[in-house]
């Protein structure tokens, strides 16, 4: 199975991991998940829409990142994933 990773679990960074799929699948897994997992599970599902990926697995595993460090992670670890087709 294919799989492309990106970040860290170091304060306000998180790791993306992706795997191929037959659906979408996002699992969020947040220190801060009571309060900003929802919102993090549409924001992840926004940028998979806009780069019309529909058949994908993604993990976040968060420790306090940011919207724009929670995107630059995701769509590394996607080309990362691709790069292995």
């Amino acid at each position: 199975m294919k799989v492309g990773i990106a970040g860290t679990l170091e304060s306000n960074d998180c790791i993306i991991t992706v795997l191929e799929s037959d659906k979408l699948i996002i699992e969020v897994k947040s220190v801060v998940y009571d309060f900003f997992g929802k919102h993090i599970e549409s924001f992840i599902k926004n940028i998979l829409d806009e780069l019309k990926i529909k058949n994908i697995k993604v993990i976040c595993e968060d420790k306090g990142a940011l919207d724009y460090t929670i995107k630059a992670r995701l769509i590394t670890a996607i080309k990362r994933l691709e790069e292995q087709k």
